[in-house]
């Protein structure tokens, strides 16, 4: 009899009692605001800010109510304004354009390479048609930092990371969000660290995080910022800057900030269950694994492969029957968006040319998620029935 998956894809790890007794402690004072302090008391959302700017070795942090509200905060703060354009990954997820589009700015999409990174070749053809490039980490996938930024610093291109999948992650030593202007996290139920919505933004540029805070809803209360700039920063930002108030408050703060401290552990226990399925998949008869760079220190809570150049249909029949079998399997090809798999060509609010190898990609990419729930033994029994049921359908072809 075949071997079934019983797990569920969408089941995360209860919060801890750690922090659960944190969040008691803020829902027993009642001062949930992040502005809403006792005399002489920080606030567990400066702490946090402070906690996390520590981590990524950036000189200032905010945090905020989500990361789409950290990518349109960031565009804002670094001078986007309605017209505009801003380069960005064509594979990425709907937030990351719809961060452009929020602030007024079109999107012009760049392709993706079978490694699943921003493609550096195209990125150069289109380097003259915008001034900022929203660079999306893709599902962890981290490109050529180096080339990347030596390429956007000789045309006079800033960066933004998106960095949703990549917290704790690294290129060559330097974190995640650390190459660009500004970095962009999520704290989103799905990421790396668990608040339900949340996400910060990370810069060492002191006019552009006064901005960011002044757009987040600080009003005149800047100065309770633990990781903000100096009041200086802030002489002419809080005269020309709206308040588009998006704060983090102190019970989300207050959860994240011992899941912070467990981050080093638990990106171990994501990467090996990352290395049992990339193990049981090697040298399946036409699937693709991806490959990635030596300098790339990844944090793996999801799994991506390729099944390049196969029918849709055969695509689709592999879906089908991993998911009789209990596997879970969401497809970048489709000619529909369906969850959270929609592609540059579904953002019809974004004008979008043609990209053939790009679209050769997107239809190839299967997705699933990694929750820490699993077992290295429900990863292999995953790998066991994605090989089996690819493997049956290949022959069939």
């Amino acid at each position: 009899m075949s071997e079934i998956f019983t797990g569920s894809f969408t089941q995360q790890e209860p919060i801890s009692e750690e922090a659960i007794a944190a969040a008691l402690e803020v829902l027993r004072s009642g001062r949930l605001h992040r502005y809403n302090v006792a005399e002489g008391e920080a606030g567990e959302t400066a702490l946090l800010e402070q906690d996390f700017a520590r981590m990524t070795g950036a000189r200032f942090c905010l945090a905020v109510a989500s990361g789409g509200y950290a990518l349109a905060t960031a565009l804002r703060a670094a001078g986007v304004a309605p017209g505009d354009r801003v380069l960005t990954n064509a594979f990425t997820l709907a937030p990351v354009p719809g961060a452009i589009a929020s602030v007024g700015a079109r999107p012009v999409f760049v392709g993706v390479t079978e490694d699943l990174v921003i493609d550096l070749e195209d990125l150069r053809t289109k380097l003259d048609r915008a001034d900022v490039l929203m660079l999306s980490h893709m599902r962890g996938h981290i490109c050529d930092m180096d080339a990347l930024m030596a390429i956007c610093n000789a045309h006079g291109v800033t960066v933004i990371e998106d960095c949703a999948h990549t917290m704790g992650a690294d290129w060559a030593g330097v974190p995640s969000g650390r190459h660009g202007l500004i970095g962009c996290y999520s704290t989103q139920t799905y990421k790396h660290v668990n608040s339900g919505e949340g996400g910060f933004l990370v810069s060492d540029d002191a006019d552009v995080m006064a901005r960011a805070v002044m757009l987040s809803g600080s009003y005149m209360l800047f100065d309770r910022h633990l990781a903000g700039p100096p009041p200086e920063a802030f002489a002419q930002a809080k005269y020309d800057t709206p308040n588009i108030s998006g704060r983090m408050d102190n019970l989300r703060a207050a959860i994240l900030r011992p899941q912070l401290r467990q981050l080093e552990a638990q990106k171990e226990r994501w990467n090996a269950r990352y290395a049992v399925i990339e193990e049981g998949l090697r040298d399946t008869a036409g699937l693709r694994l991806i490959s990635r760079s030596e300098q790339e220190r990844f944090v793996a809570s999801s799994f991506q492969f390729l099944l390049l150049d196969w029918p849709a249909e055969k695509v689709t029949d592999v879906l089908r029957r991993c998911a009789a079998r209990g596997v879970e399997l969401k497809w970048f090809g489709a000619p529909e968006p369906a969850g959270y798999t929609s592609r540059y060509d579904s953002w019809r609010y974004a004008d979008a040319e043609a990209m053939p190898a790009t679209d050769r990609v997107l239809a190839g990419i299967v997705d699933l998620r990694l929750p820490l729930t699993f077992s290295l033994e429900d990863c292999a029994l995953i790998a066991r029935i994605i090989r089996a049921e690819v493997s049956a359908v290949w022959q069939a072809a």
